[in-house]
Formats: structure tokens, sequence, C-alpha cells
């Protein structure tokens, strides 16, 4: 049994070897673009939408709403950065059901290619909004003494972000793979419901938090007042 589809090799491209992790990346990628094609094509404001492109947008107003509650103000680029994380999370995941697919969200690798995604993106986004002095000074709030344990809090977030939902859904998979040689035909119907509901969760988790070390990079801390005795 492989704990993880980076050990199995689906084929070889010019003898790089294609593990299952990259191929079943493409393969949520595809789906993914396929569908958002499908959907847009005929993107017109004379065109009523139908039932696939309404769901898109329910999909997306629900994705902007979260955001917009963690960051208000403007959030177009980051309801694109979470809302991508969020579909292609979600999308691994509900892809479980497919016989004999592999989410590649259940390898490390991918995980922490995810992780540093965010960890990469929450100083971009800090300088853009707050410029380079401003989102350097992040690090010495609410006192310079607090440097290290700033710069430690960076690399402990990729590190939780990477296990979390690599130890969720791998685990998952495991213990389905278990029960299936115990009871093959009750077991995985249950693990494969409850595998689509943690990976939902998980994904959700994964965008929220994202959008939460982002929106602590972009959004200054307010001072805290002493407050006054009132005559």
């Amino acid at each position: 049994m492989n704990l993880s589809p980076d050990q199995t090799i689906m084929f070889e491209i010019g003898g790089i070897p294609i593990n299952a992790t990259i191929f079943y990346t493409w393969v949520v990628m595809a789906v993914l673009t396929g569908v958002s094609m499908l959907i847009t094509r005929n993107l017109r404001p004379d065109v009523p939408p139908n039932r696939w492109r309404t769901m898109l947008e329910v999909i997306l107003q629900g994705i902007q709403g979260q955001i917009q509650e963690i960051a208000p103000g403007p959030s177009r680029h980051l309801l694109y950065f979470s809302g991508t994380l969020f579909l292609f999370v979600a999308t691994s995941n509900l892809m479980l059901v497919v016989p004999g697919f592999e989410p590649p969200t259940s390898s490390l690798s991918t995980t922490t290619a995810l992780a540093l995604s965010v960890v990469i993106a929450v100083p971009l986004f800090g300088i853009i909004s707050r410029g380079l002095r401003g989102y350097l000074k992040t690090y010495l709030e609410p006192s310079f003494i607090m440097l290290p344990f700033n710069i430690i809090s960076e690399f402990t977030r990729a590190i939780s972000l990477a296990m979390r939902l690599y130890g969720n859904i791998m685990s998952g998979a495991v213990i389905g793979v278990i029960l299936l040689s115990v009871a093959p035909f009750f077991f995985p119907v249950v693990m494969d419901l409850l595998g689509l509901l943690t990976g939902m969760i998980q994904a959700y988790i994964f965008a929220i938090l994202a959008t939460v070390y982002i929106s602590a990079a972009t959004t200054p801390r307010k001072s805290v007042q002493p407050e006054r005795d009132t005559p």
C-alpha cells in the first residue's frame, strides 16, 4: 500500500518520471479550466444565465462574502488567490469519489507547495498594500522584542498549513484502504462520504487561514488605547 501518490509512477516524458501527484494535479487543473471555459463561453449580458453559470456565481459570491468578512475593503486580488486555492483543494478532494483517482492533496509535496504559495503571497500582498517599509515594521509590532518570534511564526504557519491538509487527507485515504479490506461493500461508501465532508472542510480551512494571514499583513494593527476613567 502506497502512503503517498508520490510513490506511484504513471509514465515517463523524455526520461522524466511523472508520478501520480503530478499527473492528478494536471487532471484537476484540466477539469477546473475546462469547466470554467464551458460555463463562461457565452458570458454576455444579453444571454440569460443557465443553471451552471448560476451555480458558479453562487460559489464565487460565497467565497467573496467570506473574504469580505475577514478583510473588508477592496479584495479582488484576494478573491483570485484564496478562491483559486479553495477551488483547487476542494476539487482535488471531491474527485476522491472517482475510481482510481488519488487526490494530490494527499501528497506532502503538494500541500507544501500550496503552503509556500501562501508564505510568498503574504509579504507580496503586504508590500503592495503598505509599502516595503510599512510591511517590515509589522515584524517589530507590538515591540522590537517580538522580531524573532514574528519571523518564527512565518515558518510555523507554512508548516501547520502543509501538515494539517496533508495529515487529514492522507489519514482518510489510509483508513479507507484498511476498512476496504475488512468490509469491502460497506465501509468504502461511508469513508467516501466522510472523505468528501473532511475534504471540503479542509479546503475551507486552508483558504480561510490564507486569507487571515494575508489580511493581517495588509491591515494596519489598531493601537490599543488605554481606557480613561469618566469623571
